[in-house]
């Protein structure tokens, strides 16, 4: 397996954004203050980061091919998982009497519950894995067909598909389980959706910055010409 300067560091920077992203979903939703065609402009404020974490998988797939960005996907994954077990297990243990005075476990519930919770568990990782792999594909798949030409619309239309699939997956999930109200399903669904693609289009130029860099210093453009696009091989790369 080839080894590559930056691939480290950009696998770090994806886990950091999930990870942070999953807990700012649970700590807040946020409220724009005004509606569009009558639906609020509603959203869980890891959608703020969130749609960072596409772009790092364009970038993946468009310079290391998909057999690596799987690995990175399954990274997040398994980062995202220790999170909640970890906090859910803290939420469990007893609290010190004075943190309990200024802070307690009720609030510890209402900010970070839900990352620990089976609810929002469930909904994070089903979606994450669902949306992430339909995104690397996409590009993937995108690429050889135009030849390595438009990335622009690789990129963006990888992430319509994947982020279409993750928020549909996560809110619907989430709201089911009772962690988002039903009143507020379509605005959360619209909301972060348009946020998040539109995210992706406004970065496109330092998507592009990037790419050109990375394919220069590492000496590698990927094409995913015979590659094996089942989700759960994640030992060979080549």
């Amino acid at each position: 397996m080839r080894s590559y300067r930056y691939f480290d560091f950009i696998m770090a920077a994806f886990v950091a954004v999930l990870l942070i992203s999953n807990v700012a979903s649970s700590a807040k939703i946020v409220d724009w203050g005004f509606s569009l065609a009558g639906v609020r402009m509603a959203f869980d404020a890891g959608t703020l980061l969130f749609p960072v974490s596409y772009i790092f998988g364009d970038i993946l797939t468009e310079v290391y091919g998909y057999a690596r960005s799987r690995r990175v996907i399954w990274a997040g994954f398994t980062a995202m998982l220790l999170a909640s077990v970890c906090i859910f297990i803290i939420g469990r243990l007893p609290g010190e009497s004075a943190w309990q005075s200024y802070a307690g476990d009720g609030a510890f519930q209402s900010i970070l519950g839900g990352v620990g919770s089976g609810a929002i568990v469930l909904a994070s990782l089903i979606a994450y894995f669902c949306g992430e792999f339909m995104n690397s594909y996409v590009l993937a798949k995108m690429k050889v067909m135009m030849a390595g030409r438009h990335l622009w619309m690789r990129t963006i239309g990888s992430t319509l598909v994947g982020e279409g699939v993750d928020t549909v997956a996560f809110i619907l999930i989430a709201t089911f389980f009772g962690v988002f109200p039903w009143e507020i399903f379509v605005s959360l669904i619209l909301t972060n959706y348009l946020f998040k693609v539109g995210i992706e289009v406004i970065l496109t130029p330092i998507t592009y910055r990037i790419v050109a860099f990375l394919k220069s210093a590492e000496r590698e453009d990927y094409y995913d010409r015979t590659t094996d696009f089942n989700p759960f091989v994640v030992a060979s790369c080549p």
